[in-house]
């Protein structure tokens, strides 16, 4: 049988580059690999988005459709939303009683959001303890694998120290998930920072030509390069590592060189790098275009998927029950 993978994203805004790049391109090669269920986590959104949940319904639809423009065939893999399987919520209570407040206060992921965030003693209880809602993920639907950049890697090994706890506490019954690092590179945003929703940094896979241009301008570059002719170092432009990735390889060579020599000016640069994206993602906006025109077809694969996961969340909350004496 094939191993079963988890992945997937809270509906908190676009999906930008760094999601396609980091991992939707991946995700549509692995669930040809692995039995792949791609979780829309809408709960995990309402951890810092608890007044607006009317966007957060409105990002689900979108992300949704993302999904299906990118190439995750829903015949092959599953796309479920996770407020529609019930059972992840009251796996998520049974194991908040498995890890303390000050293990979750530890997690360096969720210490670096926070600080983005602005969170100090005001974070809401809901963020903080949203890994061990990820854990429910992860093990409701036996995940043997989970997609992950290596600054996601504390969610895993908390999950991990989770269904150990609840192993040893009850009955063996839980699978230990196992990371599968991403090889795609840290993907710059405007302020040279990883690119994020939440810093406002990003290009949206779904913008606009005019817009992706005009956010493209924004970026920083070189801040020794001030003007055409001053030479410049590309190792540590935003704009040449987005070249790496959306630019043929003798034209990355081009612009190496003539950044170093000062013949490239950096507006220029940016306006090539808009072009090039843009020119990538065309295929993509004319699938999501036709996507947004068909009536009711991200209703319906939500719904195919919510019961396509249902017997095997059941089959784990049976276990579960058990093993705690609670069924």
């Amino acid at each position: 049988m094939r191993k079963t993978i988890l992945t997937g994203d809270r509906p908190t805004g676009p999906l930008h580059l760094g999601h396609y790049v980091g991992s939707l391109q991946s995700r549509v090669d692995l669930q040809h690999e692995y039995a792949t269920y791609v979780l829309i986590a809408d709960l995990q959104a309402l951890t810092d988005h608890a007044e607006q949940p009317e966007l957060v319904r409105r990002n689900v639809l979108e992300v949704a459709l993302d999904y299906l423009a990118v190439g995750i065939d829903p015949t092959v893999a599953t796309i479920v939303v996770q407020s529609g399987v019930p059972e992840l919520a009251e796996l998520t209570v049974y194991y908040l009683n498995l890890v303390t407040v000050a293990r979750l206060g530890r997690n360096p992921t969720v210490k670096d959001e926070m600080r983005q965030k602005g969170f100090d003693a005001d974070v809401p209880a809901g963020f903080l303890v949203y890994p061990v809602s990820q854990a429910a993920d992860i093990t409701a639907f036996k995940a043997d694998v989970v997609p992950v950049g290596e600054d996601q890697l504390p969610m895993i090994e908390q999950t991990v120290e989770i269904v150990r706890r609840f192993n040893r506490l009850y009955s063996p019954v839980l699978v230990e998930p196992q990371p599968l690092l991403s090889e795609a590179p840290l993907i710059p945003g405007a302020d040279g920072r990883k690119m994020s929703k939440s810093l406002d940094n990003y290009v949206g896979v779904r913008d606009e030509p005019d817009e992706i241009r005009e956010k493209v301008r924004t970026f920083i570059t070189d801040p020794q390069k001030i003007r055409l002719g001053d030479p410049g170092r590309p190792e540590i432009c935003p704009i040449f590592a987005l070249h790496k990735l959306f630019s043929a390889p003798d034209r990355v060579r081009w612009i190496d060189e003539n950044c170093r020599s000062g013949a490239l000016g950096c507006v220029e640069n940016k306006m090539n790098l808009a072009d090039r994206i843009i020119e990538y993602y065309e295929p993509f906006r004319e699938r999501r275009a036709n996507l947004d025109a068909t009536p009711g077809i991200v209703d319906e694969v939500l719904a195919e998927g919510a019961a396509k996961v249902q017997p095997v969340v059941e089959e784990t909350m049976k276990a579960v029950r058990h093993a705690m004496n609670l069924a």
